[in-house]
């Protein structure tokens, strides 16, 4: 059996994650390097790997490399690759939004160029790793190894898709809306709860529920069949009471969002 030797480029909270993911199910780990070397100290004592101070003792060592540094240092970092011995080295980065061909020519050093994206709020590089087999992976690259890569995240219990780079941009669209934009509309809902005497922590208490149960039940019966509420109900006097309390800007949210939701209930006539 080949042993595949993992080495990651960037030490921030993706890096962190994903490093000890694996490292927790016996994926062999080399280490970390980062331009800020404490950061790569921290993550290997973390992990229990090594630290590199140069990024060409970390691709001698490594078969696949991980790029977790933001998306805007990904080109710099394969600018800086291009000048090693990267021949059959796969080249991964964990960018939502960025496909496999920002390493440019990669098919001329011998390398194979994968993008793998976990769709998985990463907010704490000590413990969101205890919760990523719950992450769905998705993944685009070369035809090489791309199967060998979603087996690898099959074999930990993750669910994978692998898809064109041509989808990546409304990939990433898809997965903001359904996670940093819906904290926006919580957030919306805790100010008004706010206005009606809660605390923010108490806010937050009384709606968990209700967006967690909502959630669950999409997962289990599908949208269409958990859609509730005054709109469903076709409730317009309960929908202009609600008009009745917003600001004009947050009329045009209100309006938009019901305009959508009645596309789903639409289906369930």
């Amino acid at each position: 059996m080949i042993v595949i030797k993992f080495g990651f480029i960037g030490a921030g909270k993706v890096g962190f994650s994903l490093g000890k993911y694996f490292k927790e199910n016996g994926i062999l780990l080399i280490g970390y390097y980062s331009r800020n070397h404490s950061s790569a100290k921290e993550a290997a004592e973390f992990t229990g790997t090594k630290s590199f101070i140069n990024l060409k003792e970390l691709m001698k060592e490594s078969d696949v490399i991980f790029i977790t540094t933001p998306d805007g240092e990904i080109q710099g970092v394969w600018n800086e690759l291009k000048e090693l011995s990267i021949k059959n080295k796969l080249i991964c980065h964990c960018s939502g939004l960025l496909s496999s061909e920002i390493f440019s020519d990669i098919s001329r050093f011998g390398a194979y160029p994968y993008s793998i994206h976990p769709m998985f709020a990463i907010s704490d590089k000590y413990n969101s790793y205890k919760n990523f087999k719950k992450a769905f992976i998705t993944i685009e690259g070369h035809e090489k190894y791309i199967d060998k890569l979603a087996g690898i995240f099959r074999s930990l219990g993750n669910s994978v898709k692998i898809i064109e780079k041509e989808s990546k941009s409304l990939y990433h669209l898809a997965s903001v809306i359904s996670s940093n934009l819906v904290l926006g509309l919580i957030n919306n809902g805790v100010n008004y709860l706010k206005q009606c005497g809660f605390s923010e922590d108490l806010a937050i208490e009384a709606l968990y529920p209700l967006i967690t149960n909502n959630i669950e039940n999409i997962k289990s019966s599908g949208m269409v069949k958990s859609l509730t509420g005054p709109l469903e109900r076709g409730d317009l006097s309960t929908m202009k009471a609600h008009i009745a309390c917003l600001s004009e800007e947050d009329k045009v949210l209100y309006r938009m969002l019901n305009n959508n939701l009645l596309k789903v209930a639409k289906k369930k006539k």
